[in-house]
Order: structure tokens, then C-alpha cells, then sequence
């Protein structure tokens, strides 16, 4: 088995580049703990999410360089990046995450703004008279 495995989860603008190494479960998010990074907890379990489905939370370091996009993009790219890695170590984990959508890359991005508009849908007030 590899020592380092590392795999690459994007979501929205956000990539994110996750290593994994045998360990004892300590998470660190662009060089701060994930709990500094990530104070809400509803992104932290969003992000951490295939970790705790495997039960390989206390097995794994999982260090993460992230950039781009907002704090929730962030957490999928997260969230991708970790499963996709948990599968290359063991591939019985595919089944398990695929049922979940964890495998899946969310393919929706945010839609550009047209000319003559004030934003992607949304048009200036019309006027009649």
C-alpha cells in the first residue's frame, strides 16, 4: 500500500487537494485545523462526511489544500476529494459512497451574466412609457 494518497475533489470554482496518511484522525484544512477552518458544523460533517460513513476517521491525517470559491463549495470539493481517495485505498468503499452521491461531481455552476441585463435572469425594470 502507498504511503501518501492523495486525489483532487472540485465543486462550484473550488478545488481541493486532499493526502491521506496512516494515522490517528487529525484533520487540517490549508495548514489550520478543521475545526478553525470550518466553524460551522454542518460544513465540517458535510466536508469530513466520507470519513464517518467508512468509520475510518481514527485510521487516516487528512491534510487539505483548498482554493477558490466559498466556504460551502469548499466543503464538496472536500467531501469528493476524501472519498475518492478512501476508494483508491479500498474499493469495497465505492459501493457505500456511490449510494450516498459522494462519488458524484456536482456539475452545477453559477450561470454568467448577460449584456443588457443586471444579472443572469434578472432584467432591468421595463418601461412602457
Amino acid at each position: 500500500m502507498k504511503e501518501v494518497i492523495n486525489a483532487v475533489g472540485r465543486r462550484k470554482t473550488s478545488v481541493a487537494r486532499v493526502f491521506l496518511t496512516p494515522g490517528k484522525g487529525s484533520v487540517t484544512v490549508n495548514k489550520r485545523p478543521v475545526e478553525e477552518y470550518f466553524k460551522d458544523e454542518y460544513k465540517r460533517s458535510e466536508a469530513l462526511k466520507p470519513l464517518l460513513l467508512s468509520g475510518k476517521q481514527e485510521d487516516y491525517d487528512v491534510k487539505v489544500n483548498v482554493r477558490g470559491g466559498g466556504i460551502s463549495g469548499q466543503a464538496g470539493a472536500i467531501s469528493l476529494a476524501v472519498a475518492r481517495a478512501l476508494v483508491e485505498i479500498d474499493d469495497e468503499n465505492r459501493q457505500l459512497f456511490r449510494k450516498d452521491r459522494l462519488m458524484t461531481r456536482d456539475p452545477r455552476m453559477v450561470e454568467r451574466k448577460k449584456y443588457g441585463q443586471k444579472k443572469a435572469r434578472k432584467r432591468f425594470q421595463f418601461s412602457k412609457r
